[in-house]
C-alpha cells in the first residue's frame, strides 16, 4: 500500500533533514525551502499533508509570507491538511492560519512523537473527507431521484426514466423483490409533468381481495357491513398526480376488467355507488412476476397487460450491478453512521464479502445488512462479521456453505444450458435430475433459459 505523501516546507535546513529523518519510515517526504519549491512540489506531487514554517523568505521575520502561501496550497489541494509550525510563543499566527484553513498548529521546538500523532489523525480526516467527496461526485452523476448506480444496466434504467419522465404514458416497472421498484416510480413522478401532484401507492398482493375494490375505488356510505361513512379510494387520492400499482400481478380478475375500464374511460363508480367520477392521474405498476406468462396462463389479462406496459422498465437485480454494490454499501453506512459517531470504513474483508454474496434480497437487503452493521461494528471499521456475511478464504472458496452451492448449481445449469442450447430435457438427463426438478431450480435461481 503506498505511503501517504507529506511535503515539508522550512527555510531551516536542519529542521527539514530532522523531519525527513523521522517521517520517511511512514511517509513519501518532499522537502521545500520557500513558496516557490513548496508550490511546484504541489502541483508535481499533490501530497496529502503539509507541514508549514509560516516565517518563510523573503519575510522570515513575520508570518506574511507564510499565510500567502497557505492560500496558495489550498488551492491547489482543498482538502490537503495543512499543519502550521510556529515558533511564536502567543501563537496568534497559527490561531490566524487556522482561520484561513489550516487544520492544526505545533510549535517549536518540534516534539516528534507529538507531530507524529497529529500527523496521523490529520490523514485519517483526509481519507474520510476524501471518500466522502468522491463518493458525493459519483452520486451526483450516477443517479435518478434517490437511487443511485455507476453500471450499464443501471444507466439504461436512468436514460430510459428521464425519458418517460416528460410524458404521460402508463410505465410497468419489472425485477425481483427489493431491486428499487417503488423508487424508480417516485423519481419518475417528482421528475414529471404531475410532480406537483400526490403519489399513491397501493400494494396489491398486501390487501385482502373482499377489501381490495374499495381500497382502489372507494365506497359509499352504506355499501356494506362497517361502511360507516363515504370513503374516497386511492384512485381518487391520486388526482392531480401518480397511482403507483405495486404488484400489479397479485390484482384478481375481477378488478382487473374494472381497473381497465378506467384506464380507458378515466371514469370511476364507488362500491355502492351510482355516479360516475372523472379522474385525470397517471398509472404506473410494477411486479416481481412474469405476466407475460400469467397472460399465457389465463391469470392476467392481455389487454390489461398492453395498457399497463406501454413503457417497460427492468430493475436488475444487485448481483448483476458489479460495483454498484460497494458504492450503495457506503452511501448506506455514510447515511447511517451520520450524525453520530458510527463507523466510517469499510474494511477490506467486509468490501470481499459484500462483493462475493449474492444478495437475494438485491438494495433492501445491502441496506438491512448495513443498518445492522452501524449498530454492532466497534470503533471506526465495519468488518464481514458486523455484515453477517462471511469472507473468502485465501485460497478463494466461500466459507459460507450455503452461498457456495447455490453458486455451485447456477454454474453447473448454466453450463448444461449452454452445451445443450436450452433444451431442458437434455439438460435433466444430462445433470441428473427430473424435468420438474430442474425447472424448480431455474426459477429457483432466476436463470435464463434461451433456445437456439
Amino acid at each position: 500500500m503506498a505511503k501517504p505523501r507529506i511535503l515539508v516546507v522550512d527555510d531551516d535546513e536542519p529542521i527539514r533533514t530532522q523531519m525527513k529523518w523521522a517521517l520517511s519510515r511512514d511517509y513519501e517526504v518532499t522537502l521545500a525551502s520557500n513558496a516557490e519549491e513548496a508550490m511546484k512540489a504541489m502541483r508535481a506531487e499533490s501530497p496529502e499533508l503539509v507541514t508549514l514554517d509560516l516565517g518563510l523568505p523573503p519575510h522570515p521575520e513575520d508570518s506574511s509570507e507564510g499565510l500567502r502561501l497557505l492560500e496558495l496550497i489550498l488551492q491547489a489541494n482543498p482538502l490537503a491538511k495543512v499543519l502550521v509550525v510556529s515558533g511564536n510563543s502567543d501563537k496568534s499566527s497559527a490561531l490566524n492560519a487556522i482561520s484561513r484553513g489550516a487544520s492544526d498548529f505545533f510549535s517549536k521546538p518540534i516534539e516528534i512523537e507529538e507531530l507524529k500523532a497529529i500527523l496521523k489523525r490529520s490523514h485519517y480526516v483526509y481519507t474520510l473527507e476524501s471518500e466522502y467527496r468522491e463518493l458525493q461526485n459519483r452520486l451526483g452523476s450516477s443517479s435518478f431521484g434517490e437511487i443511485i448506480g455507476t453500471s450499464p444496466c443501471m444507466q439504461e434504467v436512468f436514460s430510459i426514466a428521464r425519458k418517460v419522465s416528460t410524458t404521460d404514458v402508463p410505465v410497468l416497472i419489472t425485477g425481483e423483490s427489493g431491486t428499487g421498484k417503488e423508487l424508480v416510480a417516485r423519481g419518475i413522478h417528482n421528475n414529471g409533468l404531475r410532480k406537483g401532484g400526490p403519489f399513491i401507492a397501493i400494494n396489491c398482493g398486501a390487501i385482502p381481495e373482499n377489501l381490495m375494490e374499495s381500497e382502489l375505488f372507494g365506497h359509499e356510505k352504506g355499501a356494506f357491513t362497517g361502511a360507516h361513512a363515504q370513503r374516497a379510494g386511492r384512485i381518487e387520492l391520486a388526482r392531480g398526480g401518480t397511482l403507483f400499482l405495486d404488484e400489479i400481478g397479485e390484482l384478481p380478475l375481477a378488478l382487473q376488467v374494472k381497473l381497465l375500464r378506467f384506464l380507458q374511460d378515466h371514469k370511476i363508480e364507488r362500491v355502492g355507488g351510482r355516479g360516475v367520477i372523472d379522474v385525470d392521474i397517471r398509472v404506473m405498476a410494477a411486479t416481481n412476476k412474469d405476466l407475460e406468462k400469467l397472460v399465457k396462463e389465463g391469470l392476467f389479462r392481455e389487454d390489461l397487460f398492453f395498457r399497463i406496459a406501454v413503457v417497460s422498465v427492468r430493475m436488475p437485480p444487485l448481483r448483476d450491478r458489479g460495483e454498484d454494490i460497494e458504492l450503495l454499501a457506503r452511501a448506506f453506512l455514510k447515511r447511517f453512521a451520520a450524525p453520530g459517531p458510527g463507523p466510517k470504513y469499510l474494511s477490506d474483508e467486509a468490501v470481499s464479502a459484500i462483493s462475493n454474496y449474492d444478495w437475494p434480497g438485491n438494495v433492501r437487503e445491502l441496506e438491512n445488512r448495513i443498518r445492522r452493521a452501524v449498530t454492532l461494528a466497534d470503533g471506526q471499521t465495519v468488518n464481514a462479521g458486523d455484515l453477517g456475511l462471511e469472507a473468502r478464504s485465501p485460497e478463494g472458496e466461500l466459507l459460507d456453505l450455503k452461498t457456495a452451492r447455490r453458486n455451485m448449481e447456477i454454474k453447473v445449469i448454466n453450463s448444461a444450458i449452454a452445451r445443450h442450447k436450452g433444451n431442458v430435457s437434455k439438460m435433466a438427463e444430462d445433470l441428473g435430475l427430473t424435468r420438474p426438478t430442474l425447472h424448480h431450480l431455474i426459477k429457483k435461481y432466476n436463470i435464463k433459459v434461451k433456445n437456439d
